[in-house]
């Protein structure tokens, strides 16, 4: 049973804390994976993770994950599984809120190095 220090990472509080597009924070780390909060709108860049699976979970909204041969649309409460070095694309039409779990120190823009990469902060 938790002690009463404890307590309970609530995201949709989380999620008011922060207005920023495309800017991952980390909302709790498990072993070696960070656990990251973000709001999307429009269309990133395209990149992959050559060392990594990428998973997206929608908390809010809807997504698609663009791949070169196809897409992938994700609704509330839809879970993804990018494969490690599967070239992609997140893009939304309205602002969606997603959930991302991957290894500690993942860039955000993966191998692309784009202008868009920012490290992830703690909320």
């Amino acid at each position: 049973m938790p002690n009463a220090e404890q307590q309970a990472i609530n995201l949709a509080e989380k999620l008011t804390r922060f207005d920023a597009l495309w800017s991952p924070k980390i909302v709790a780390q498990m072993n070696d994976y960070h656990f990251k909060i973000a709001k999307i709108k429009g269309e990133f860049v395209w990149h992959s993770h050559p060392e990594t699976d990428e998973c997206f979970l929608v908390l809010r909204g809807e997504m698609t994950i663009q791949l070169r041969d196809g897409f992938v649309h994700l609704a509330q409460g839809d879970l993804y599984i990018v494969p490690k070095g599967l070239e992609h694309r997140p893009c939304a039409e309205h602002e969606c809120h997603i959930l991302l779990i991957e290894p500690v120190g993942t860039p955000n823009t993966g191998d692309a190095g784009d202008e868009r990469r920012v490290e992830a902060q703690w909320i």
